[in-house]
């Protein structure tokens, strides 16, 4: 795709959310066809009478980067990382039968997601849907399927709930899906130090209100069983009041089967409603891997911190801080044909102010300001540069 059509593409999906948001108000839960149109296809037979729900959206949008670097790329800042050109970051599709987690007999369900966008790339998993969208077809769009999956739900002790399939991860805090982050823009923690899916198996289990325990066995960090077998797994406490939670997550295996190489990573992700309207979270990543024959020794860890606040039912204004620290240049790499970002060791800084504008319940615009600094190696602006601003806005319409 050139990039005059992934200009036209963006421009026509903002114009379009405006030019709509003008035409109707919604109910909270409708999304843009019903609140248009009347219709909505879950209501329909046989959907609604086998419990299967379809959805989806698009989101399109635009970083705007001062420096106007020669490669187009805002360096190591992926998802968003053309600079200065509109896209359709993500076509996005799902169908889903929930199962019944609250019953007292066996249920069985599954879901099925696709993504089709330049967000794509950033999440295909090895040995599989890498290969379905060449570079020599389109360089930036691409085709994924990062969920399908069955679920099992057994009516044992307080109830066992399993996935079976491809799935994403419960590592970290920020997600793929759009619609589910605050910010446009994402963190240096979920773009290097963290796995995007997995394929295998995982269970959760509620111990009791407070407590929750998820685990299962998993074919590494996004791999279609390309890697070997690793754990993946986790436990999470909320309080009484539900005001503050804390989940604590790892996966821990081997890299690839011919070799001893652990790989190993953490995250803790400590939420916080301070009040009704303003809520915190505080992230923290440690990441290790073994020295084999064919790679060096990596260590990778950071802190993320975010602080949001509901201004009003349709307004809300959010701060990001992230430090992250690639210690051994083994992380942080260029992504994407054309990205001259050099590597190396490096501590990256960034700072994120945006808000999130929902007139519509199907309509949500985010708008954002970023700086990034790298200390160590120039990361930015063709590679000449160790910081850069960006000024980038999305629109999220809901199907």
């Amino acid at each position: 795709m050139n990039s005059h059509l992934r200009k036209n593409t963006g421009w026509l999906t903002l114009c379009s959310a405006v030019l709509c948001s003008s035409m109707a108000q919604a109910a909270d839960d409708k999304g843009a066809i019903e609140s248009l149109t009347g219709f909505n296809i879950n209501e329909t037979a046989p959907l609604k009478d086998l419990g299967i729900n379809v959805g989806g959206w698009v989101s399109s949008g635009v970083s705007g980067n001062i420096d106007s670097p020669e490669d187009r790329f805002n360096g190591p800042v992926t998802f968003g990382d053309r600079a200065n050109e509109f896209g359709m970051q993500q076509l996005y599709g799902y169908i889903e039968r929930a199962v019944n987690t609250e019953g007292s007999s066996w249920d069985f369900g599954f879901r099925a997601d696709v993504l089709y966008g330049t967000d794509a790339r950033f999440t295909t998993q090895a040995n599989f849907d890498n290969t379905l969208i060449s570079d020599d077809t389109s360089r930036f769009y691409k085709l994924a399927f990062p969920q399908v999956y069955a679920t099992v739900f057994a009516p044992i002790g307080n109830g066992l709930t399993t996935k079976i399939g491809h799935f994403y991860t419960i590592i970290g805090n920020e997600v793929v899906t759009a619609p589910d982050n605050f910010f446009f823009s994402h963190a240096y923690t979920m773009q290097y130090g963290e796995p995007f899916t997995h394929t295998g198996i995982l269970s959760s289990y509620p111990v009791n209100k407070n407590i929750s325990l998820t685990g299962g066995v998993v074919s590494g960090w996004d791999s279609f069983f390309q890697e070997p077998a690793n754990f993946l797994g986790g436990v999470t406490y909320t309080t009484d009041n539900e005001k503050s939670s804390v989940a604590f997550s790892v996966i821990t295996g081997d890299v690839v089967s011919d070799e001893t190489r652990n790989r190993t990573m953490y995250s803790v992700v400590l939420s916080h409603d301070i009040t009704e309207t303003l809520h915190y979270k505080l992230q923290h990543d440690l990441g290790l891997e073994e020295k084999s024959a064919s790679a060096d020794a990596a260590k990778w860890y950071g802190i993320n911190q975010y602080l949001t606040y509901d201004i009003n039912d349709k307004l809300g204004a959010g701060v990001r801080l992230e430090w992250f620290r690639d210690e051994d240049g083994a992380r942080v790499a260029a992504i994407g044909n054309g990205n001259t970002m050099p590597g190396g060791k490096n501590h990256y800084l960034a700072a994120t102010v945006g808000l999130n504008y929902s007139p519509m319940s199907w309509l949500t615009l985010r708008p954002e300001v970023r700086y990034d600094h790298a200390t160590e190696n120039d990361a930015y602006n063709d590679g000449v540069s160790n910081d850069q601003v960006l000024i980038s806005a999305d629109a999220i319409v809901r199907f």
